[in-house]
Parts: C-alpha cells; sequence; structure tokens
C-alpha cells in the first residue's frame, strides 16, 4: 500500500521540480563587467557606501586585528601574498608591495573587500563597513612599512638611524 502511493505521489513531486529549470538564475560577479542584473521582481536595497574615517592609532590597531583575521591565510602578515592558503596550493594574491597597488587609493582595497576581485570573492557579509576602512588604511601603513626610506623620517629619527 505504501508503496503504491510513493509511486503515485513520484510524479506529482517531480513535475513541480520541472519548471525550476526555466527560473532565472542569479549570475557569478564579473569585476571587469560589474554586477549581474538583478532579476524581475528582486527587491533590492541601496548600498550606501560608509566614508572613510579619520586616521588615527586606533583605527590602524583595528585595522591590524582585522587582517590577521581575515588577510593573512592568502596575503600573510607582510602583505607579499605568500599567506599559508597559498603554501597549501591555492594561486597567489599581489603583493601590496607591487607599484600598482601602492599607488592604490585605501578605497581600492575597500572596494576589493566589498565586491571580491579575480579569485578572490566578497567579503562584504564577513567584515564590516567601517573594518573595511580599517583594512584599508592599515595596508597602506604595511605599504609604507615596507618601502620606507630615510627621507621619509623626521630630521629627530633621522638623526637616531647614524
Amino acid at each position: 500500500m505504501r508503496r503504491r502511493v510513493s509511486l503515485l505521489l513520484a510524479p506529482l513531486l517531480l513535475a513541480g521540480c520541472y519548471q525550476m529549470i526555466d527560473q532565472p538564475k542569479q549570475k557569478a560577479y564579473n569585476p571587469k563587467v560589474g554586477p549581474a542584473p538583478t532579476p524581475a521582481g528582486t527587491v533590492e536595497f541601496e548600498h550606501k557606501p560608509s566614508p572613510p574615517p579619520p586616521l588615527t592609532l586606533a583605527l590602524l590597531e583595528r585595522g591590524q586585528e582585522r587582517f590577521r583575521i581575515y588577510c593573512t591565510p592568502c596575503h600573510s602578515e607582510l602583505g607579499d601574498g605568500h599567506g599559508m592558503i597559498v603554501q597549501r596550493g591555492f594561486p597567489p594574491p599581489p603583493s601590496y608591495h607591487i607599484e600598482r597597488l601602492r599607488e592604490a587609493p585605501p578605497q581600492h582595497f575597500v572596494d576589493v573587500i566589498t565586491n571580491g576581485y579575480g579569485v578572490m570573492y566578497s567579503y562584504a557579509d564577513r567584515v564590516q563597513p567601517d573594518d573595511r576602512w580599517a583594512i584599508a588604511a592599515y595596508i597602506k601603513a604595511l605599504q609604507r612599512s615596507q618601502n620606507a626610506r630615510p627621507e621619509d623620517l623626521p630630521s629627530s629619527q633621522r638623526l637616531a638611524l647614524q
């Protein structure tokens, strides 16, 4: 008896699945093209980017903390792109110390964290907007620390190097 009921219900259940083939599907984000068009009938919330906060020591410390949590697995503590994930066979991200990224404004890093880029997926659901700015500020500080010149120091500190 159970088997007969199951056999009768199976075609009904499968008939409902047939229409799933024709449903619109969300396409993946492509940084070169931009976001995929939104399917008709979808409600979108307006995304308002947060303004950059003032640069403070607290912001840099928060950025360092968040960078260590979210970024070092791929980018490493130095930002050279040789993190633990890369050592396990994943493709390396570019070093933050190449000229293109040294010249990039903090907004670029906020946008990459928000939208992803290349093989890096979006961290928008993991990293809060204020923390994205903190990470971007820390990346800029990290870049300066790895490419610092004596001329960048105040004269009082330059004397201590001699």
